[in-house]
């Protein structure tokens, strides 16, 4: 025999292709059932907290203003999507305080009123 090694032509090469899964795809109507899905109470609808207070502030800042939103009665994991989803409407940064009040950079009071209606708050106080 030669040295030489059986070379498959390259236009055979589709002809010859290899699906692991191929054999499996006749079992699948053989295969029984699965558990039928539980019908369960539906997910409970996420209200908005019933008021805000919005307010501009500059004082401790060193002259930076910021918009502040207070009052919102949300949990904390609430707070950050809140705030994440304002600061991504808005295009600013902003961050949590420790009362639990969100912080807005710049001064963005009607921005940020607007965008609260838009999420179900019903008296948005603005200052």
């Amino acid at each position: 025999m030669s040295d030489e090694k059986k070379r498959i032509p390259t236009d055979a090469a589709p002809a010859l292709s290899h699906n692991p899964f191929g054999a499996l795809k006749g079992l699948k109507d053989a295969l029984p059932a699965g558990p039928a899905p539980k019908a369960g109470k539906p997910a409970p609808e996420k209200k908005a907290p019933p008021k805000a207070v919005v307010r501009m502030e500059r004082a401790g800042r060193n002259g930076k203003e910021v918009t502040v939103i207070e009052q919102l009665a949300l949990s904390p994991k609430e707070r950050e999507t809140w705030l994440k989803q304002l600061k991504g409407a808005l295009g600013c940064g902003g961050s949590i305080e420790e009362e639990g009040a969100l912080v807005i950079q710049g001064d963005h009071r009607e921005r940020v009123a607007e965008w609260l209606k838009k999420q179900g708050v019903k008296q948005v106080s603005v200052g």
